[in-house]
């Protein structure tokens, strides 16, 4: 018999979102604005969220990719329907997570430049230190240097909380540079979602042909030894 030639696909791909999960989970940009943000704030449960999303899906992805391997070697019907099973529920998990993509656009972005409003208000208005770290914080992790707000008043804020040597301009503003950074994360994370998508699929159409397969002994795929007597 011959073993399910995509397994190594699925198997990349799962771990392709588990790795991309895990960065986006614990990267110092994300992890940085989620410890800061509010219980008001979306940021943190969508971070959280995310995070448990991509692990699920990922080990789904692996474990239909291992059932439909075994199935194809033991010709099993019941392998087979489990790793239909497997990627369907991926597939019902992928549907969601890109139509939420598209509904809820500027949510995660709206609500990091909520938490750096946020600590950046609260250093202009007073002298904080435990808010003034936090923001320097930002600085550092998004290499930028303040915002253009219009209450003024911004140069004392910024000469305290942004990097040595880095002057403030509009191509280091903060609020800009991380739309333009979540915007470069979000658009990889959605090219990802459509790749599974597809694959997931063509999984499912692929066990659905070797579950008909086993159960009408068609063995397209047999090899065996034969013995003339």
């Amino acid at each position: 018999c011959k073993s399910f030639p995509e397994t190594l696909i699925f198997q990349l791909l799962g771990l392709s979102i588990a790795t991309l999960s895990t960065v986006t989970h614990y990267g110092l940009h994300f992890t940085l604005i989620s410890n800061i943000s509010l219980d008001s704030n979306a940021y943190r449960a969508i971070h959280h969220t995310a995070f448990y999303f991509g692990i699920c899906l990922s080990m789904t992805l692996i474990l239909a990719a291992l059932l439909s391997s075994a199935a194809t070697v033991r010709e099993s019907q019941c392998l087979t329907a489990m790793g239909f099973f497997c990627f369907a529920l991926a597939f019902c998990g992928l549907i969601p997570a890109a139509c939420w993509r598209y509904t809820h656009s500027t949510e995660v972005e709206d609500s990091m430049m909520d938490v750096y409003d946020f600590v950046y208000e609260e250093v202009r208005r007073n002298t904080s230190s435990f808010r003034r770290h936090e923001l320097t914080a930002i600085h550092e992790a998004f290499l930028c240097c303040g915002k253009h707000s219009p209450f003024g008043d911004t140069a004392i804020v910024e000469n305290k909380t942004c990097p040595p040597g880095q002057v403030h301009n509009e191509g280091q503003d903060c609020l800009q540079e991380i739309q333009d950074f979540l915007k470069k994360h979000m658009d990889f994370v959605f090219s990802l979602l459509g790749i599974a998508i597809g694959f997931t699929v063509y999984g499912m159409i692929l066990t659905s042909f070797l579950w008909f397969s086993i159960h009408f002994s068609s063995n397209l795929y047999r090899k065996g030894k034969y013995i003339l007597r």
